[in-house]
């Protein structure tokens, strides 16, 4: 199965070939759903790739696409890698420094964007990238060329026999794409990725994947993104209707209107999806409050496979229909599948959404592993709490001697780009890839992972403490957004504590405590003392030398423009550090 499949631009082929979709892809134009066929997709994509080689553009050339997800990013994609091009796919949100520095470091010939805002920042650094020729914009914006332009280079089919000579000369080894990695320090690193590797790692996922041709998906997590973006190629490979979700903000909305089968998640939007669904069931009174709260319960004690017996899933079946079948309606009715990755899940949220039939799936990778090593599935007992599965068809796995996991398979990339010293860094003499992970095989079989490598620090007592593990757990807490934990060469361990605002503003209220800024409540002794007692709670589940003896609360999250975060929200702790280093010495005092 799968066997014509060898470069990125035979996915759509296939899907032409096998199950051709009415709606292939779809995004919202002008408040309805703007449907594309295969079969106009096709004809775009070609018409495209027409337009971009009467334009100049040739084999090996790099284009830049700095967009939100829309149909349109999908046809350029393709109409650029079926001419051999690369394509590089940027992240909106980062700085124009960075933008600089990426197309400088590609050498881009092109860039298409989606927006104004977007626009601004390329113009901004346009004259420091020598290489860069053009920029069109997916928007109508004025006084820049819309990308249809493009299209109309290559309303002639004359030059189609250039496109299918050129299609015939990509190979399967072939560098595809550059995906620069954010990096949590030092520059971004392109990664390259070759048609074998997204290919591979497409077909290996089919695998644990139970939906079929025909099944509706929803796409929200940026494109430039690596995981979204082999996710979409798998919904492509296997007729799946993708539609793009307006915005984030949009999500629950367009959930409703287009009632997925299957979509994507990173934990901190299932966390908060949980916990808007907690604080419907704490409004409600009486025996409905005290039902919910006996289904949630329930569902938190979930085993997969009917391992908690009879009497258990006799009661669940219960609460699926006066409770969980509600969240399902929240989702729009028919999920069966999220695929949640970028970050470590809670079990407890995965324990509850399966308790409720929606099936949290957790998978495993990086960009250099295109992306996915391993991923849980429902088929084969292929599902365990606390761990991201078994790795993939292809894909070997390893613990090396000091805890770190080792990769190796087709999936790993080609190197960094013009980086060769940093690519031995990472990938050994004998192939395997150095992923950064701590981690352990779970009965010889599924991955679970304790922290990253770079990230573990040792006390000044000389004890080693992995950050991700109590950050994880703190997180649990409803009164707890985001924390970090510091401590390194320290006597012990601390952390800084972003408080979740908007249920603290409930809390405060129930409790008649002055809510009028977040500058404000964090100075409250009352909820001073009351994260205190969470993080008390939680301390309870570590060893004495790993406990948080004292925190700090900020008054503003983490986030990726204030150059906290990564653009998929990983800490970016040396500059978390230095922003707050008032704090922390007043920690240590």
């Amino acid at each position: 199965m799968y066997n014509e499949v060898t470069r990125i631009f035979d996915i759509p082929q296939y899907q032409k070939s096998h199950y051709p979709q009415p709606c292939m892809l779809s995004s919202k134009v002008d408040g309805s759903w703007k449907k594309i066929s295969t079969d106009d997709f096709m004809q775009q994509v070609n018409q495209a790739s027409r337009g971009l080689l009467a334009l100049g553009v040739a084999p090996g050339d790099k284009i830049a696409l700095i967009s939100n997800n829309r149909y349109e990013w999908n046809i350029m994609d393709m109409a650029i890698l079926q001419i051999g091009a690369v394509d590089v796919p940027i992240y909106p949100t980062i700085s124009e420094k960075d933008y600089s520095y990426i197309m400088n470091d590609a050498g881009v010939k092109m860039v298409i964007v989606s927006d104004e805002e977007l626009l601004g920042k390329v113009k901004s650094i346009k004259d420091e990238v020598s290489t860069l020729q053009k920029i069109y914009s997916f928007n109508q914006i004025e006084g820049t060329d819309h990308w249809t332009e493009i299209l109309k280079e290559g309303a002639s089919t004359e030059k189609q026999g250039e496109v299918e000579s050129l299609k015939q000369g990509v190979k399967a080894e072939d560098l595809a794409t550059l995906i620069y990695t954010s990096g949590t320090t030092g520059l971004p690193k392109g990664v390259m990725l070759s048609h074998r590797n997204l290919v591979s790692n497409c077909v290996s996922c089919t695998e644990r994947f139970p939906m079929g041709a025909g099944a509706k998906s929803l796409s929200f997590l940026p494109v430039c993104h690596v995981y979204e973006r082999m996710i979409l190629y798998l919904y492509m490979l296997k007729g799946i209707q993708i539609h793009f979700a307006e915005s984030m903000e949009t999500i629950v909305e367009n959930l409703q209107e287009v009632k997925p089968e299957v979509f994507t998640a990173v934990p901190r939007l299932l966390e908060k999806v949980y916990d808007k669904i907690l604080a419907k069931g704490e409004a409600l009174t009486g025996i409905k409050r005290k039902l919910f709260f006996w289904a949630v319960e329930l569902g938190l004690k979930f085993e997969p496979y009917g391992a908690n017996g009879a009497w258990y899933e006799f009661k669940l079946k219960i609460a699926r229909k006066l409770i969980f079948s509600k969240w399902q309606a929240a989702l729009g009715g028919n999920v069966q599948l999220i695929a949640s990755g970028s970050a470590a899940l809670q079990p407890r949220l995965a324990r509850v959404f399966h308790a409720a039939g929606i099936g949290v799936m957790e998978g495993y990778g990086l960009t250099e592993t295109s992306p996915v090593i391993s991923v849980n599935e429902q088929a084969n007992k292929g599902l365990m709490f606390g761990t991201v599965g078994r790795p993939i068809t292809g894909v070997e796995v390893m613990i090396a001697s000091d805890g770190e996991i080792l990769a190796k398979g087709p999936n790993v990339m080609m190197g960094y780009y013009k980086n060769e010293e940093k690519t031995k860094e990472v990938i050994d003499d004998d192939g395997w890839f150095h992923t950064g992970d701590i981690g352990e095989l779970v009965n010889g079989e599924y991955i679970r992972i304790t922290d990253r490598k770079k990230e573990m620090f040792k006390t000044s007592g000389g004890k080693y403490i992995a950050p991700q593990v109590l950050e994880n757990k703190f997180k649990e807490s409803r009164f707890i957004e985001q924390i970090m934990v510091i401590g390194e060469n320290k006597k012990h361990p601390a952390a800084l504590v972003v408080p979740t605002f908007e249920f603290l503003k409930e809390y405060c209220e129930g409790k008649g405590i002055t809510f009028t800024s977040n500058e404000q409540v964090i100075q409250e002794p009352a909820i001073i003392s009351r994260i205190g007692k969470e993080i008390d709670r939680m301390n309870e589940l570590f060893g004495n030398w790993e406990r948080v003896k004292k925190f700090e609360l900020l008054p503003a999250e983490f986030t990726v423009e204030g150059g906290e975060l990564t653009p998929t929200l990983k800490f970016k702790r040396k500059v978390i550090m230095q922003k707050y280093e008032e704090v922390i010495n007043r920690i240590y005092e």
